[in-house]
């Protein structure tokens, strides 16, 4: 070691000497003051001491502490205080040794609308403010509400149409035709009827369906008494329907709100299954593998997901009044405040738990062992399939980063190119990118190609962790030579170029692959070729997604909003004058003129503008 690097190390022990004893937070950063790793604790002298003694330290932990030039200390007055300062600060900062849950945004609800004469339900994601009516949820995911709303849909038959089409029809729709809906926008069944239905779908979706379900029995047997047999059949259906669902809900003995988290740990990967359960009723599931870069117990492992789960993504939470956790851990009562004062209500961690609840944990930790093996499965067969694509191309270092671009435009309207990147694991999407491309003859693409090559790596010196091994071109000869000439006047001719054409057939399987002058044979590489398959489909994916997205709103444009001179209250004044974009062009000077804040200068510059002269 040289006298300067012995300069540049990190003196703990210095440092320790005037750490203090209050609780607080901890930013440890690297040489260059990036953030590397942050933590709170309620000892900050204790705690920082145990990343500096000489024996225990896992090989993660002895990496980070490798790597840390300083640290920064904030006192803060509580436990609570440190913990939300804690997730604040690694929200704002995303250091790379904090595991980082991805921001749902917010999760899906049932939309039930209430000022209607005939309401609606509907998906919605999140409670939107501007929505009158009453939101039952959260689910974990899309279609567990689409399931729902098709049992609805059946059972109860409430529209599920948007109002301007519902306002719009003159006789039934489909849905009627196939019983799923009883037609209230033509008048087939009574005010009285569809509100029926309303309270009984409202009752379902709040967890109450035994009273549902008595209420129905009750309705059923005044309808046969009242010899109206084919009503009494319909709730008799009704009935049984509901049964169905109560036997395939088997969580639905309980009542109140919770999630439930269960936990595994399996060759070091680390998955959390958090059930939410919402009225004694089981909404679903949804798994979550957060990348721990340092090695954790799993008390610490709980801690640090719960942290991030409700305090630092708290904005997209709908709150339970109980969370049931698998194990205790030493920040329960912290987390407990903190959550509660960011929920506005009394939320309960809870660890020992009998009855129903424990049934409930049970079944959470059975879904994180499932959810981990199939998980770790699927990372097996990426990485054999990577193997044997380095295998067929005869690659002298293991794949560890290879990045696939793809093309994608109409008519050579709103060209977009995509880069997604895959590693041993399968795709990275924290690392694909996009790049709109202008300045091309419109349906060029291989000049697109050229564009998108040098965009993405014309700064890679300054960047050479993300060095590929592999660069994957969807396209024949043409755009494989054009790829190696970029990438020599890149000086990156280092890095293999693999050309993937589409077969004379188009059909999947049937590509033909084009690596240094000469047609692979993959017909033994299976593997291979299905992970080619599989990185194409996604740039392809990726480029149409973000071509449609261009062109949606490239379309959705005024040509107004091009003409000097008109602002917002002009454009404005002027589509309301004319009744609509069509009116403001067929407009002539005289009559556009006319219009509030328009003069008579203007008028011809607006006229000039829309007719190219």
């Amino acid at each position: 070691m040289t006298q300067g690097e012995e300069k540049e190390r990190f003196d703990h022990k210095a440092f320790l000497k005037q750490a203090p004893r209050q609780p607080g937070v901890y930013d440890m950063r690297d040489n260059l003051g990036n953030t590397l790793y942050i933590g709170k604790a309620k000892n900050l002298k204790n705690r920082l001491s145990s990343y500096f003694r000489p024996t225990g330290l896992t090989t993660k932990t002895m990496a980070l502490v490798s790597k840390i030039h300083s640290i920064e200390v904030t006192i803060t007055r509580s436990e609570l205080e440190a913990l939300l300062l804690e997730q604040n600060l690694i929200k704002d900062r995303k250091p790379p040794y904090n595991i980082l849950l991805r921001d749902d945004k917010s999760y899906p609800f049932i939309y039930l609308s209430t000022e209607d004469e005939f309401p609606r339900i509907d998906y919605q994601r999140g409670r939107s403010k501007s929505k009158k009516g009453v939101f039952f949820g959260p689910y974990p995911s899309g279609g567990a509400v689409r399931e729902s709303l098709n049992l609805l849909q059946k059972v109860f038959k409430v529209r599920q149409c948007e109002n301007s089409y519902f306002r719009n029809r003159s006789r039934p729709c489909l849905q009627h035709q196939i019983h799923r809906c009883k037609a209230p926008c033509v008048n087939l069944v009574s005010p009285e009827e569809y509100q029926q239905d309303v309270r009984d779908t409202r009752q379902f979706l709040e967890g109450k369906s035994q009273q549902l379900i008595r209420n129905l029995i009750k309705r059923m047997e005044k309808e046969s008494e009242a010899l109206r047999f084919e009503e009494a059949a319909e709730i008799r259906d009704q009935i049984n329907q509901l049964r169905q669902v109560q036997e395939q809900q088997s969580v639905n003995r309980g009542t109140g709100d919770a999630d439930i988290v269960g936990y595994s740990n399996q060759m070091g990967k680390v998955c959390f299954a958090v059930l939410f359960v919402r009225n004694g009723q089981l909404l679903g599931h949804k798994s979550y593998f957060p990348n721990f870069r340092l090695d954790h117990q799993p008390e610490e492992h709980l801690s640090e997901f719960l942290a991030q789960f409700y305090i630092k993504l708290a904005h997209s939470r709908n709150f339970p009044s109980e969370i049931i956790l698998p194990i205790d851990f030493d920040d329960g009562q912290v987390l407990e405040q903190g959550i509660s004062q960011l929920s506005g209500k009394q939320v309960s961690i809870k660890h020992r738990v009998r009855g129903e609840r424990q049934d409930w944990l049970k079944l959470a930790e059975k879904n994180a062992q499932l959810s981990l093996r199939a998980e770790l499965a699927g990372k097996t067969h990426q990485r054999k399939r990577t193997e044997q694509l380095g295998k067929l191309l005869k690659l002298k270092e293991p794949l560890t980063r290879f990045e696939c671009f793809d093309i994608s435009h109409t008519m050579g309207e709103a060209t977009v190119a995509s880069c997604v990147v895959f590693n041993q694991e399968g795709p990275d999407k924290s690392q694909y990118r996009r790049f709109n491309i202008a300045g091309i003859n419109p349906g060029d693409d291989y000049a697109a190609m050229k564009k998108a090559l040098h965009k993405r790596y014309k700064s890679l010196a300054e960047h050479p962790e993300s060095t590929p091994g592999l660069i994957l071109i969807d396209g024949g000869k043409g755009q494989l030579s054009m790829a190696e000439e970029i990438m020599y006047e890149l000086s990156l001719q280092h890095i293999p170029l693999l050309g993937v054409a589409k077969g004379v057939s188009r059909k999947p399987g049937l590509e033909t692959l084009i690596y240094k002058g000469r047609e692979l044979s993959t017909l033994e590489k299976d593997g291979a070729l299905l992970l080619i398959q599989h990185i194409r489909d996604e740039a392809h994916r990726f480029a149409i997604t973000g071509h449609r997205q261009k062109r949606s709103i490239a379309r959705k444009r005024s040509t107004l909003e091009d003409i000097p001179g008109v602002g917002a209250k002009r454009r404005s004044a002027l589509l309301k004058f004319f009744g609509g974009r069509h009116g403001v062009i067929n407009a002539p000077v005289d009559e556009l003129a006319k219009v509030e804040g328009i003069s008579q200068h203007l008028a011809e510059q607006i006229h000039a503008h829309l007719h190219g002269s």
